[in-house]
């Protein structure tokens, strides 16, 4: 069998947590390892490790595969150089496998969910695989537990060995009708996650979705390793229900015999974490009274409650959350109307992680940006240039080992150095403590897109 991990997803409905360059299933929501982390470990246990592909958008790839590396140093991770959904997604990466490797079985799964019955998903796996064998595209469903409007729907038909011929799919209903499928025994939550031959499957692309097959095909991954961006770009925006499974004469669905959660809103998080015995989940730096059946989370500031009830409240160092705690679907148009009016608490947080250490943006205004940059022992940034910027260096503590151009130089606490528009540099912590610096950059466009990586130890160079 092999693994096929869904990891491009911008987790919208947990802003402000989540961003669209660092989202939620990269986040570490109740434990010490992220969702992404606890999906690959669950496929560990089913799969030899060396069979497991994520894919991710390009923007992410540096972060999945940071996380990723500790389990396998030669992680698999392919980048979408542009968002088009999960259809593409899975037709891409099944390509990639049948170019590759024999004509196995795949089991597609999302980054983002939460399961903590290890032997009842495998046993749901091993069922499935039985009707994969078979001919079926398999999903898995989920016995609903409420009439929850944030999932879309399943609706099984015939009886089948341990499954059922999926009679229909369902978009994520209003209250009153997930209420009416709450109360029929038929319909079950729709987990996204898929099990099938990747032959199968790209025969009933090419029946369904002759416009994905037709591109998918024309990838030759033997020859070329990464998502050619003009040719990826030309594929349509959707989904595999739409594209594939509402359409197919092949699907069924087996149920979950496991424990399962989607941390698609935060109300799901409210869920899965220890309540105290007023119902309050308390994360953080917090002090309530009065509170109850709320959730309070601090990344950092005092955050302080009274008298809330059924409240979810987030804070972050730029941005604070208070929702209903029965409403947390509309979090995700709060996160739209920020892209749409081009607000950057949508897209980034002021503290961002990356495969060599964090920085935080201190201050920022017009035509300069401040930066305090911390680089983990032995942690290297790539050998990069900037069109639009210069930078001044401030070593704060540590020893720095700034590469400019073809010079070397080693810069301890208290002393600086100038980066030029353009020049070619590096900067490294080749001790066992902590470096930080401070970074002053000047110029007219002062984005993270405005990097040239040349050499990248990490695996993000983008020119030779």
């Amino acid at each position: 069998m092999h693994g096929i991990i869904l990891a491009g997803g911008s987790g919208s409905r947990l802003w402000p947590l989540s961003r669209d360059l660092y989202p939620k299933q990269l986040l570490k929501l109740n434990s010490d390892k992220s969702l992404l982390e606890k999906t690959y470990e669950r496929l560990m246990g089913i799969m030899d490790i060396d069979n497991i592909l994520a894919i991710t958008n390009s923007k992410h790839i540096g972060s999945v595969r940071m996380q990723l590396s500790h389990y396998n140093k030669d992680v698999r991770v392919l980048a979408e150089p542009v968002a088009k959904n999960t259809a593409p997604a899975i037709a891409v990466a099944t390509k990639y496998l049948l170019d590759f490797e024999t004509d196995d079985i795949v089991l597609v799964v999302p980054s983002d969910h939460l399961i903590n019955d290890f032997e009842g998903f495998r046993k749901t796996v091993k069922e499935a695989e039985k009707l994969a064998k078979e001919g079926y595209l398999v999903t898995i469903g989920v016995k609903p537990k409420n009439a929850g409007v944030g999932y879309g729907y399943i609706k099984a038909g015939e009886k089948i060995e341990d499954g059922y011929k999926v009679d229909s799919f369902k978009e994520k209903p209003d209250k009153d009708k997930a209420l009416e499928y709450f109360n029929d025994k038929s319909y079950y939550w729709n987990s996204g996650i898929l099990i099938f031959r990747a032959s199968v499957f790209m025969e009933t692309l090419k029946e369904n979705a002759p416009e994905i097959y037709e591109n998918t095909v024309n990838f030759n991954f033997k020859i070329q390793d990464d998502i050619e961006y003009m040719r990826f770009n030309q594929y349509p925006s959707i989904s595999v229900d739409y594209a594939v499974m509402e359409h197919a004469k092949n699907i069924a669905m087996v149920e979950m015999l496991s424990d399962w959660s989607d941390m698609g809103s935060w109300e799901a998080v409210y869920s899965i974490n220890n309540k105290d015995k007023d119902g309050n989940v308390e994360i953080g730096n917090i002090i309530s009274k009065d509170c109850q059946n709320s959730m309070l989370y601090s990344s950092g500031r005092l955050l302080t409650g009274v008298g809330l009830k059924d409240v979810i409240v987030v804070e972050t160092p730029d941005a604070v959350l208070v929702c209903d705690r029965n409403d947390t679907q509309g979090v995700k148009e709060v996160f739209e109307t920020l892209r749409e009016t081009k607000n950057d608490t949508h897209r980034i947080h002021t503290t961002v992680y990356r495969p060599w250490g964090y920085y935080t943006v201190l201050n920022q205004g017009d035509g300069y940006l401040t930066k305090m940059i911390c680089v983990s022992r032995k942690g290297q940034l790539s050998l990069q240039s900037h069109n639009h910027r210069s930078e001044h260096w401030v070593v704060l503590s540590g020893t720095a080992r700034v590469t400019l151009e073809d010079k070397v130089f080693m810069l301890k606490a208290g002393s600086s150095i100038d980066i030029p528009v353009r020049a070619v540099h590096s900067l490294a912590n080749p001790y066992d403590t902590e470096l930080k610096i401070i970074e002053v950059q000047k110029g007219d466009l002062l984005v993270e897109e405005d990097i040239v990586r040349y050499k990248d130890i990490y695996g993000r160079a983008t020119k030779k």
